[in-house]
Parts: structure tokens; C-alpha cells; sequence
């Protein structure tokens, strides 16, 4: 039997970079995945690469984590699909055509749109399946948060790239920890948990210089492939992580020391 068996874990995002890598995991520990996006091209071409290699264990709902009705729609899904849901994944990651700028050319307007698409989707995904989890009598949430979240940006490993540490995603993961501890607390008694994990950067095609000064931050690796991640992941979903509640684990090789 495998660490999920028969689990039934919602992965918001879950045809993304991380969001694939994560479903792949979950089935490998013979959990069954809905993986919930916004359908494009892209994403339905992942979602039926994933049904081809795991067939029934793998379902696609289109999903939007601002819209509660479409939110309920996805646990309806799931339910409809499955039987039951025993875990959501905070992982998508919407954000308008704007976002990623320098700080002193990010406009106000898209920064609270950033923050309340990111940010607030998190809320209302937490807010509409623990809402379902009471009367299920149990449930999980893990939140995909950021080493960000927890210090501040190291500016200096940017420098000579086009890249930067987007303000809205440091607010965003920030108060995604925050979000973590209050949810875990409001939901004492209810059978429901809730973590966050803190990962370091993720390999993606990034320069050269930019890998190289990011490596000097850590103690090994240095940036990490979305493969480090899942064993976390595997471990809060799973049962033998039943009594860890409102925390954050950072997987970083170290980066924030």
C-alpha cells in the first residue's frame, strides 16, 4: 500500500510546473488527484497527458480560485468523481498580464489585483472546502507559500538579469503563512488541518549568473527542481504527519540560513 492509498487529494494549479510534479507524486503514492485549472490550451494538453499515463486515478475540473461558485462546482466535481475529498493543495498561482515588474513601476491597481487573486483565492479555496470538510468531518490544506514569505529578498542575485523579486509575491506568500496559522487555529475541533510549505527557487530556465549567485546562498543544490518538493508535500497529506498543524516548512538546501 502506498502513503496516500485511496486518498483523494484536490490540486489547485495542478497542471502547472509544481502542480504536475505534485499530481505525479500523489499518484505515485496511489492518491487520486483532481486537478483543478483554468482550461486553455496548455493546461487540457497537460490534464490528458496525465489521464493517458494514469487513466482513472487523474480527473480535470475547470476551476477558478476567485470564484466561490466555481469553487463549488470543483467540490461538487470531486465529490461526484470520487466519493469523497480528503485534501486540498493551495497551489495555482493567477496573477494579471502586468504582473513581475520592478517595484518602482508596479501601479497600485495591479498589485491589489495581484494580491487579491493570489492571496484572496487561497482564502476562498480554504474557506469553501473547509466549509465542506465540517460536514465531511475531516479534512487537510496544505498552502503553497515561498521562501519569500519568510525573509526578505536577496536583490543581490538578481542584479545583471531582467529578473527581479516581484513585490505582490512577497505580500502574497507572506500572508499565505499568516492565512496557514489562522486557518488551523479557527478550525480547533473540526477534524481539519492546515500547513504551508516554504519552498526555495525552482529551476526554470534561469541565466547562468543568476543560478550561480543563488547557489553561494545555499548548502548544496542551490536551486531546486520541482522533485524536492513532493516528499513535504507527501508527508503532510499523508497520515503520518496527523498532529502537525499550523506550521511552515521551508525546503530550501538551506538558502535562508
Amino acid at each position: 500500500m502506498g502513503l496516500l492509498q485511496g486518498k483523494v487529494v484536490v490540486i489547485t494549479g495542478g497542471a502547472g510546473r509544481l502542480g504536475r510534479v505534485f499530481t505525479e507524486a500523489v499518484v505515485a503514492a496511489d492518491g487520486r488527484v483532481v486537478v483543478a485549472e483554468v482550461m486553455n490550451a496548455r493546461t487540457t494538453a497537460a490534464i490528458e497527458a496525465l489521464r493517458a499515463a494514469h487513466g482513472d486515478a487523474v480527473a480535470g475540473v475547470e476551476c477558478d480560485i476567485t470564484d466561490a461558485a466555481s469553487l463549488d462546482r470543483l467540490i461538487k466535481g470531486a465529490v461526484d468523481r470520487f466519493g469523497r475529498i480528503d485534501a486540498l493543495v493551495n497551489n495555482a498561482y493567477p496573477r494579471n498580464a502586468a504582473y513581475g515588474r520592478r517595484f518602482e513601476e508596479v501601479a497600485y491597481a495591479d498589485f491589489v489585483e495581484n494580491v487579491g487573486m493570489h492571496a484572496g483565492g487561497y482564502f476562498l479555496a480554504a474557506q469553501r472546502f473547509i466549509d465542506h470538510f465540517r460536514r465531511q468531518g475531516h479534512g487537510n490544506i496544505v498552502n503553497m507559500a515561498s521562501i519569500y514569505g519568510v525573509v526578505a529578498p536577496r536583490f543581490e542575485v538578481y542584479a545583471g538579469t531582467d529578473m527581479t523579486m516581484p513585490v505582490e509575491y512577497a505580500v502574497i506568500k507572506s500572508g499565505v503563512l499568516m492565512l496557514t496559522r489562522y486557518i488551523a487555529a479557527h478550525c480547533a475541533g473540526m477534524g481539519i488541518r492546515c500547513n504551508a510549505i516554504s519552498p526555495g527557487g525552482i529551476r526554470d530556465g534561469q541565466p547562468e549568473v543568476f543560478l550561480e549567485r543563488y547557489r553561494a546562498h545555499a548548502l548544496t543544490k542551490g536551486m531546486l527542481d520541482a522533485h524536492d518538493v513532493t516528499g513535504t508535500l507527501l508527508f503532510l497529506l499523508s497520515d503520518l504527519s496527523a498532529y502537525i498543524n499550523g506550521q511552515n516548512i521551508v525546503v530550501d538546501d538551506g538558502w535562508t540560513l
